[in-house]
């Protein structure tokens, strides 16, 4: 059983998924899968191509942007928010956990100018602390209201 958790209206963070819950975010509406986890992170992982195969089997679209022990970089926060603003529905992001999915949503999210405190909320009210993040959000936040 899948542990998708609502951030917003169009975002779902998730523990690692399997090809076969792929079929329940098609079910959600989930129209476009990110994988924010390397392959080989753990030796019981899915490859990224298993749930990339099911996701376009199920008529989803798939994209990865692995975050790995390096952390996040500013193209990375870029890549979401190009996805985000450009999917056709909801998106579920998943990682080892959902932490990495959502601290990248959350950095994605602020770039554009929304409230640093009401993206944290969001997280917080999912089950994700997003406090490691914050003063990059800030920053993005105010650099895109200037």
């Amino acid at each position: 059983m899948s542990e998708f958790r609502k951030l917003s209206d169009s975002f779902y963070a998730s523990p690692q998924v399997t090809p076969q819950e792929i079929s329940e975010a098609a079910a959600m509406g989930i129209t476009l899968v990110v994988n924010n986890r390397p392959d080989g992170e753990a030796p019981d992982q899915p490859e990224g191509a298993a749930i990339e195969a099911a996701t376009r089997a199920a008529g989803m679209d798939y994209l990865a942007i692995p975050i790995g022990s390096a952390g996040f970089s500013e193209p990375q926060v870029e890549q979401l928010q190009d996805a985000l603003a450009t999917a056709s529905g909801p998106v579920l992001g998943f990682c080892r956990s959902g932490t990495r999915s959502t601290l990248l949503w959350s950095l994605a999210r602020a770039r554009t100018g929304e409230d640093p405190e009401e993206i944290s909320e969001a997280a917080a009210s999912a089950g994700y602390d997003v406090s490691p993040v914050r003063p990059a959000m800030d920053m993005f936040a105010a650099s895109a209201r200037s």
